[in-house]
C-alpha cells in the first residue's frame, strides 16, 4: 500500500471516529437536555400495590399495614445510613448517578450470558426504578431508568436523594421506608437504631422474602455479618464496633402485633404469588411495584366463609381449618381461607397443605368404574372382606363403626352411605393404575400410589387439587384451573396482564360426568338410607336446594366437598400436627361450615340444575333391589343411565299386601313419575 493511500485511510478513520464521537456527545447532550426540559421528578410516589375484588372494591393495599411517614435524613441513625451506603453504593457521593466501572463489568457479563441478569445499579438508579418503573429486566426499562436517574441527580442534592431512598425502599412485611421498618422489626424509631440493628435492616431490601429475620433468621444473620465486614473493610466502623455488633443479640417485635383487617388475607397472599408468576417478578417486587391487581374474589362470599368458620369452630379448640370456593364454569376463586388466624399463621392450608382426603376421593374411583361398565345399580356385596394381595399380603378395610349391609348394595347407595368395602372392590376391579390415570385427568398433580387403599383416600392431596376435580364434575367434564387474577394494571395505567379467556377443553365424557354428578346428590337423599343413614343426613335440613357432594374422614382429617352448577366449595378441618380428631363436635365442623356457607352464598342465585346431556335417561329405581321402582316400593329414587344400560326389570321384592298374584313383578298401572319419564325418554 502506497504512503499516500495509507495517509488517506488514516484520515478516513480519524474522520469516522470523530463523527461517531460527535454523535455520541450529541446523544448524551440530548439526553441531558431532554432531562432538563422534563424537570425534577417527584421524590415520592404512591407505591402501594392495590388489590380489588371482583366487583371493583379495594380489598387490600400492600403497604397499609406499616406506613409511618417520611423522616428527615438527620432523624435516621448514622449507622443505618452508613450501612446502606456500604452495601448498596459505596461510591454514592463520588458519581453522578452511574458507576461506570461497575456498569462496564456488568455489560461484559451480560454479553457473555446473553441476558440481563448482572446489575450494577447505583443507589440513585435503584431509587429511580423503585419510584417510577417496573422491575422487569428489559432494555427499554433500563433506558427509562437512565432518564429518571439523570433527572434525580440533576435537580436534587445527594442528601435529598439518599433521604428519599431510605424513606421509600421496601423492607418487607408491608413496611416502606426505614422508619416503618424500624417500628416493624424493633418497635423503635429509626434514630434509635444500633449498629447491629442498622446492619440487619440494611440487608433486607436486596430480598425481603429471603433476608427478613422473620422469614429466615439464618440468611438474615449471614447477610448482616457480611455488611458488618464490608463496613469494617471500608473503615466505616472500628474492629471493636464490629465485634460488639456481631455479638449483639437482637430482640425483635412480635409479628403477631401486625393486624390484618382486610378480608381474604390468605387470598391476597395467593394473588400476589400468582401475580409474581405471570409477571415473572419476585413477590416483593409485586408488592412494591404500585400495581392495580383486579382479582376474582367475591367479597360478600369471602366474608360469609370467614363468618361461618369463625362461628362454627369453638374458640377454645386448637383445630385448624381451610376452605376454598370456585366458580366451576370459569375457575375463578371466589373465596379462600388458609387457616383460622392469619396473624398467628400465614401458612395457607388451602393451597400448600397436603392431607389425606378420605372418602372425598371416591368420586374419582367411581368415574373410573363408569368407564369400565358400572352404572348406578351395579350391585356388590357389603360385608367384612379380606383382600389377598401379591406377595401373600392381605388388606382388611372396614366400614364406619363396623356397619355393613351384609348383602349386595348398588353403586348409588354405596356412594351415599360411603361404603368402604364397595369402594375397595371397585378399585381392585377397575385397577388402581387406571384410577391414578383418571385422577390425572381430573387435574391431580400429587403423586398417587396405585394401591388398594387409594379408593379410601389414603394418598395426600391439596385442597386446590380436589376442589378442581369436583369443579370438573360440576361443569360437565371440562378443564378448569382455579385462578385469582383477572387483570393487572401498572403505574402508568397500562393493562399488562389479562387472564386468557380460552374455551374450556372437554376432558371427560359428558354422559358419565353427569351420571356421577347426580350420584353425588345421593348423600342428601334419605331414599338411599340403608344399613345406616346417608352421610349428609346431619345437614340436609340446612340446605334449601339440591347439591352434590361427598364427605371424607380419616383419623386426623375431616373434609366436605360439594357443589351446585354455580359454586364448588371444599372445607377441611384437622390438626397441623396430624393428631387424631377425638372431640365429637369437631368431626361435624367441616359439614356444618360447608352447608351454612353454601346456603348463604346461594341466597341471591336462581335455583338451577345441571343440564342433562343427550344419551342419558332417568328412571325411578328401588334402591334396595336396583330394579325399576313400582308404586309398592317403600322408597324410590330417580337414577340416571346411559341409554340402553338402564334397568329393564321392575322390582320383584315389594308387593301390595292384598295382591292376588304376588308372583307378578310388574304392576298393572305405571306411576305418574314413570309416565312422565316414559313421555320424555
Amino acid at each position: 500500500m502506497s504512503k499516500h493511500r495509507r495517509k488517506h485511510k488514516h484520515r478516513f478513520i480519524l474522520f469516522g471516529s470523530g463523527i461517531l464521537f460527535a454523535i455520541g456527545i450529541a446523544f448524551i447532550a440530548g439526553i441531558y437536555f431532554i432531562s432538563f426540559l422534563l424537570g425534577p421528578p417527584p421524590l415520592s410516589l404512591d407505591q402501594k400495590t392495590v388489590l380489588y375484588s371482583s366487583n371493583g372494591e379495594v380489598i387490600g393495599k400492600t403497604s397499609e399495614l406499616n406506613n409511618e411517614g417520611w423522616v428527615k435524613l438527620d432523624d435516621i441513625a448514622n449507622d443505618a445510613v452508613q450501612a446502606t451506603l456500604a452495601i448498596e453504593d459505596q461510591h454514592f457521593y463520588d458519581h453522578h448517578g452511574f458507576d461506570l466501572k461497575r456498569i462496564f463489568g456488568a455489560v461484559i457479563e451480560n454479553i457473555k450470558s446473553f441476558s440481563l441478569k448482572e446489575g450494577a445499579s447505583t443507589l440513585t438508579q435503584q431509587y429511580a426504578r423503585n419510584l417510577y418503573l417496573t422491575h422487569e429486566k428489559t432494555w427499554l426499562r433500563k433506558i427509562k431508568e437512565a432518564f429518571f436517574t439523570i433527572r434525580l441527580e440533576m435537580f436534587y442534592s445527594k442528601s435529598e436523594i439518599l433521604e428519599g431512598y431510605l424513606n421509600t425502599i421496601y423492607y418487607g412485611h408491608g413496611a416502606y421506608g426505614i422508619e416503618a421498618a424500624s417500628e416493624v422489626f424493633f418497635n423503635k424509631s429509626a434514630n434509635e437504631l444500633s449498629l447491629a440493628e442498622s446492619t440487619m435492616l440494611a440487608g433486607i431490601p436486596k430480598g425481603p422474602t429471603y433476608y427478613s429475620p422473620f422469614n429466615n433468621d439464618t440468611k438474615a444473620n449471614q447477610r448482616q455479618h457480611h455488611i458488618l465486614k464490608t463496613m469494617l473493610s471500608q473503615n466505616k466502623i472500628s474492629s471493636a464496633e464490629y465485634k460488639q455488633a456481631k455479638q449483639q443479640r437482637l430482640t425483635y417485635r412480635q409479628t403477631k402485633e401486625q393486624k390484618q383487617t382486610n378480608p381474604g388475607a390468605y387470598f391476597q397472599d395467593f394473588a400476589i404469588q400468582e401475580a409474581s408468576k405471570v409477571l415473572n417478578l419476585d413477590a416483593d417486587e409485586v408488592r412494591s411495584g404500585g400495581y392495580r391487581i383486579h382479582t376474582t374474589l367475591n367479597k360478600d362470599h369471602q366474608l360469609k366463609l370467614e363468618k361461618e368458620l369463625g362461628t362454627t369452630i369453638a374458640n377454645s379448640s386448637e383445630i385448624q381449618a381451610s376452605g376454598l370456593a370456585i366458580d366451576p364454569q370459569t375457575g375463578e376463586i371466589i373465596a379462600m381461607i388458609g387457616g383460622r388466624n392469619y396473624d398467628e399463621s400465614t401458612f395457607n392450608r388451602a393451597i400448600r397443605a397436603k392431607r389425606m382426603p378420605g372418602s372425598a376421593f371416591k368420586p374419582f374411583v367411581y368415574y373410573t368404574a363408569l368407564e369400565h361398565g358400572y352404572n348406578a345399580t351395579t350391585m356388590l356385596m357389603s360385608k367384612p372382606t379380606t383382600f389377598e394381595l401379591s406377595g401373600g399380603k392381605v388388606y382388611q378395610p372396614g366400614n364406619f363403626n363396623g356397619y355393613y349391609a351384609n348383602k349386595p348394595i348398588s353403586l348409588a347407595q354405596a356412594l351415599a352411605l360411603s361404603d368402604n368395602i364397595y369402594a375397595v372392590k371397585t378399585n381392585m376391579y377397575v385397577g388402581p393404575e387406571n384410577v391414578v390415570d383418571t385422577a390425572k385427568q381430573f387435574g391431580f398433580s400429587s403423586k398417587l400410589s396405585p394401591i388398594p387403599s387409594l379408593a379410601l383416600g389414603t394418598e395426600v392431596v391439596s385442597m386446590k387439587e380436589i376442589v378442581r376435580g369436583y369443579g370438573m364434575i360440576a361443569n360437565g367434564g371440562k378443564q378448569v384451573d382455579p385462578y385469582a387474577i383477572k387483570k393487572i394494571v401498572n403505574r402508568e395505567g397500562e393493562t399488562i396482564y389479562e387472564h386468557p379467556n380460552y374455551p374450556q377443553e372437554q376432558i371427560l365424557d359428558k354422559k358419565k360426568t353427569y351420571i356421577l354428578a347426580h350420584l353425588l346428590t345421593g348423600m342428601f337423599d334419605h331414599a338411599l338410607d340403608g344399613y345406616m343413614q346417608v352421610t349428609g343426613s346431619s345437614i340436609i335440613d340446612q340446605l334449601d336446594r339440591t347439591y352434590a357432594g361427598k364427605s371424607g374422614s380419616t383419623d386426623s382429617d375431616s373434609w366436605m366437598i360439594g357443589f351446585s352448577s354455580s359454586i364448588v366449595t371444599g372445607i377441611w378441618v384437622g390438626y397441623d400436627d396430624n393428631r387424631k380428631i377425638e372431640q365429637v363436635e369437631e368431626t361435624s365442623y367441616a359439614k356444618d361450615i360447608w352447608a351454612n356457607f353454601m346456603d348463604a352464598a346461594h341466597q341471591d342465585l336462581p335455583k338451577s340444575s345441571l343440564p342433562i346431556p343427550s344419551g342419558v335417561i332417568g328412571v325411578p329405581v328401588d334402591p334396595a333391589t336396583g330394579q325399576r321402582a313400582t308404586p309398592y316400593c317403600s322408597s324410590s329414587r330417580v337414577m340416571f343411565f346411559e341409554k340402553g344400560s338402564e334397568p329393564k326389570e321392575y322390582c320383584s321384592l315389594h308387593f301390595p299386601e292384598d295382591s292376588p298374584n304376588k308372583t307378578d313383578p310388574k304392576p298393572k298401572d305405571k306411576s305418574i313419575l314413570e309416565k312422565v319419564f316414559d313421555l320424555f325418554h
